[in-house]
């Protein structure tokens, strides 16, 4: 009988131990990612995905350009997970940079967790029935010296603007003076150059090739190595995370096959 009632107090005490550890378990986590305009569709999948597989982690997305992204940060936006389009945007939030691209010394990366996630590819779309004959980057550049066409670009705080400014140089072009001439069209991230090439506002557009691919665009050149360099995305857990393990964790399966399998189904490649 003693024995009995001593496995009873036994279980009794387990009882709201396990009850304990079941609520810690089950505690919601929400992560927030701010990630480059040119992942909405892929990232958007890839949530679905993941949430699927960690029913108490929530993530929620802020999608911009990648310059808008970092003055967010750096201005105090809670920020667990940054995936930037450009080096140079997660370069100015990283103290291990240098001075000429951090000048002001900011310091939101969070040590060992920057890595580089994808890398995309620069490309000329022309809109649906285009008629300008914009085969390659070769005739666009003619046609901007000519004053024959109307192309849609980033501003200059947006990667993919930064990457167009590139091969203006490599052709020669002069941004200021072509936008004088009224060639030249803005937009403030890239999806905003997508949907002006989409809805036929302009002749063509410079936007990746991810983004051309969502949108059904056709694409007429791809920009190479020695026009813009590489695309890369690097991504990193902030320092002021609240959930940095988390972070890390959904930064892991970003790599993973399946994840990856969903970036590269639309031009994403991983970094070689």
């Amino acid at each position: 009988m003693k024995r009995i009632v001593a496995l009873l107090l036994v279980l009794l005490l387990a009882v709201p131990m396990t009850a304990a550890c079941g609520s810690k378990n089950a505690e919601e986590i929400t992560l927030t990612v701010f990630a480059a305009a040119s992942m909405t569709e892929t990232l958007n999948e890839i949530k679905t995905m993941y949430e699927t597989a960690h029913p108490n982690v929530k993530i929620v997305y802020n999608f911009d350009s990648s310059g808008t992204l970092k003055d967010q940060i750096e201005k105090g936006a809670e920020c667990d997970l940054f995936i930037s389009a450009g080096q140079k945007q997660m370069n100015q939030l990283d103290i291990t940079a240098s001075k000429e691209v951090n000048p002001d010394g900011l310091d939101f990366v969070l040590d060992g967790t920057r890595v580089n996630l994808l890398e995309n590819r620069v490309t000329l779309c022309v809109a649906e029935g285009n008629d300008a004959g914009i085969d390659s980057f070769d005739t666009l550049a003619r046609k901007l010296k000519e004053g024959g066409v109307l192309l849609a670009m980033g501003n200059s705080d947006v990667p993919v603007g930064q990457y167009t400014q590139k091969i203006f140089q490599y052709y020669g072009l002069d941004e200021d003076a072509l936008r004088k001439s009224g060639v030249l069209t803005y937009g403030s991230n890239v999806k905003e150059v997508t949907t002006q090439v989409k809805e036929g506002v302009v002749n063509c557009g410079v936007i990746y090739c991810t983004d051309a691919f969502s949108a059904g665009l056709t694409i007429t050149d791809y920009a190479t190595k020695e026009m813009c360099g590489q695309v890369i995305y690097p991504a990193a857990v902030m320092k002021e995370s609240k959930h940095p393990d988390e972070a890390k964790a959904f930064l892991d399966y970003l790599f993973a096959d399946e994840a990856m399998a969903v970036f590269m189904k639309v031009g994403f490649a991983p970094v070689q």
